[in-house]
């Protein structure tokens, strides 16, 4: 899969312990509150919130959490007033780095962001400084479990996805943004194991970083995940195989 980061591998590793730590639950529920603010609370006219709700049920999520959350974006329920925004920065060795946050307190957050890019070799830019070299794209992550790659790939590109690669237990699906619910839902209608399925940003280009840039930007990436506001990050770089494998990743 041409362009695919390897931090986005590396983020489906870590899936697990993320969920352990408790901090899946506070980005899902802030994504369903925007969401329904947004497009109103109806999964059925709102792929952003059917999005998050299928994101919250894969992670267990009680059901009477989903709809407080629910009624708290459409207005049903009080609560805070969060915010969406997003910073642009280079990491370590050139590396384009995107964060997406939801946040009460926009200064708080950059300021936040800022320090962190500072703290692990890294600088905050400009809005727009690093976007051009990411394309929104449908990510479907399906288990490689008692799966071979050519069912996966014949009923993906059947289904109208652009790509697929087999990774560590899994296969990465990638859809163009129109594309996207269609696709997940006549892999759904196969009964392939979708595991997860988002709209992400894939680079178009990637930066092949050395083994001592490599652990400076992937402490970047953690801490910037680390942060409370954050929802997502996106990065641009490439480890080769043998020096994750050296780093025990």
């Amino acid at each position: 899969m041409s362009g695919h980061s390897k931090w986005a591998n590396i983020k489906y590793r870590k899936m697990k312990e993320d969920a352990k730590r408790g901090r899946l639950f506070t980005r899902i529920t802030r994504e369903i509150i925007i969401a329904a603010r947004e497009g109103g609370g109806d999964p059925e006219s709102n792929p952003r919130l059917r999005a998050a709700i299928a994101a919250a049920k894969s992670a267990n999520m009680p059901k009477d959490n989903i709809d407080r959350a629910i009624k708290r974006g459409t207005g049903e329920l009080p609560g805070v007033t969060y915010e969406e925004v997003t910073y642009e920065g280079y990491g370590p060795g050139g590396v384009a780095v995107i964060v997406e946050a939801i946040t009460d307190n926009k200064n708080r957050t950059v300021s936040e962001v800022r320090y962190t890019f500072s703290k692990y070799g890294g600088s905050l830019g400009e809005t727009g400084c690093v976007s051009w070299i990411f394309d929104k794209k449908g990510a479907i992550t399906i288990s490689a479990r008692n799966l071979s790659e050519d069912d996966v790939l014949m009923a993906a590109l059947e289904a109208g996805a652009e790509d697929i690669k087999a990774e560590e237990g899994c296969y990465q699906i990638i859809t163009a943004l129109e594309d996207f619910q269609k696709v997940k839902e006549a892999l759904e209608k196969e009964a392939l194991p979708v595991e997860s399925a988002e709209i992400t940003l894939l680079p178009k280009t990637t930066v092949k970083v050395v083994e001592d840039q490599a652990e400076r930007v992937l402490k970047l990436m953690d801490a910037l995940e680390g942060l409370d506001e954050v929802q997502k990050t996106y990065a641009n770089f490439d480890i080769p195989e043998e020096i994750l494998e050296a780093m025990e990743i």
